[in-house]
């Protein structure tokens, strides 16, 4: 579990889809290699690159605790859940390791983006190489 691109210098507030068009329309922003995708949740639209769950089929993994997918829709669904935990649970990693990031801040923007970037590449350093995290 690596953290290939990040961008910290926006409000938890924004719209996610806002952050996405300013992220894919920068010089250097996030570019999807041919033939791979990423996962995004209902908030965003299908594009190049994004696939976002089938609308009105059931999606979170306790919906389907004892239940096997009745649709290849469904089956997707419950794909693309699996595939998203292990993006929170990335999440979940950092700020338990790094608790700064698990509070509020009073650093001024520009500190708590440097605090961001610096904790991310810790993560993805220990991962590659340590060969037994603490």
């Amino acid at each position: 579990m690596q953290f290939i691109y990040v961008l910290p210098d926006w409000e938890g507030s924004t719209h996610d889809g806002c952050v996405l068009r300013d992220v894919i329309s920068r010089q250097h922003g996030l570019r999807v290699p041919r033939g791979c995708y990423y996962l995004v949740d209902s908030e965003y639209c299908n594009a190049n690159g994004f696939l976002v769950p089938y609308p009105g089929q059931r999606y979170h993994l306790k919906e389907f605790h004892g239940h096997r997918p009745k649709t290849p829709e469904e089956y997707f669904n419950m794909k693309h859940s699996k595939a998203r935990n292990v993006i929170e649970r990335c999440f979940g990693l950092l700020k338990g390791r790094w608790k700064i990031l698990a509070s509020p801040s009073f650093f001024s923007m520009q500190i708590q983006v440097c605090i961001i970037m610096v904790c991310c590449l810790m993560h993805n350093l220990i991962h590659k190489f340590m060969s037994f995290d603490p």
